[in-house]
């Protein structure tokens, strides 16, 4: 007896003599022309609306994980750096100053740590949010994003601030499209030097 009864036979005389289960797969025991095809296979058409929001809040996640490990790891080594200077002019040894060099590692790779990963979900947030606005995707959402965020992460120290992180927003962009962007000058300069 198979899984669904008379529908799909087990039997094999009774597979010959039944035309319409030929095509019953060895593997599974049914007729897979009982499950419906799906069409489309994408997840959205590519012009559309979501498609971009989509691809936005794809990397996401990645580029928040990537900024969290990134800056444990830099704060890690800071920490390390600023622990042996510490212990050295402290005089410490043994216990107490492997102690100490861990409790430095540990405090300077979080914080660093989780203040690049806040900075990432600022930036991701607000590039999916200004995505889903502009329904485009271009350099322009990352321009403005980037700047938003810095806007957004010294908008507690004042007005001075809040424009010092904007221009640093907008200058690391600026270098990242320079970088990743094939559509710019630079690149262009750099394929013709080829």
């Amino acid at each position: 007896m198979s899984l669904f009864g008379d529908i799909l036979p087990i039997n094999k005389n009774e597979t010959k003599n039944n035309q319409a289960s030929a095509n019953l797969s060895p593997y599974l025991n049914f007729d897979p022309n009982y499950i419906p095809r799906m069409q489309p296979e994408f997840l959205y058409p590519d012009e559309s609306h979501m498609a971009s929001t989509a691809r936005r809040s794809n990397v996401a996640l990645p580029i928040i994980g990537m900024s969290f490990m990134t800056g444990s790891g830099l704060g890690g080594m800071a920490g390390l750096y600023k622990g042996l200077r510490a212990t050295t002019l402290a005089g410490q040894t043994g216990k107490v100053r492997r102690t100490q060099l861990l409790n430095y590692i540990m405090k300077q790779g979080t914080t660093t740590g989780c203040t690049l990963g806040i900075l990432a979900s600022f930036y991701s947030s607000i590039a999916l949010g200004v995505t889903w606005i502009r329904d485009q995707e271009d350099t322009a959402n990352t321009f403005i994003a980037a700047t938003c965020t810095g806007i957004l992460y010294k908008s507690t120290s004042g007005l001075r601030s809040m424009g010092l992180g904007a221009a640093a927003g907008l200058t690391l962009a600026g270098i990242y499209t320079l970088l990743t962007d094939n559509d710019n000058i630079w690149s262009k300069a750099r394929y013709i030097r080829m």
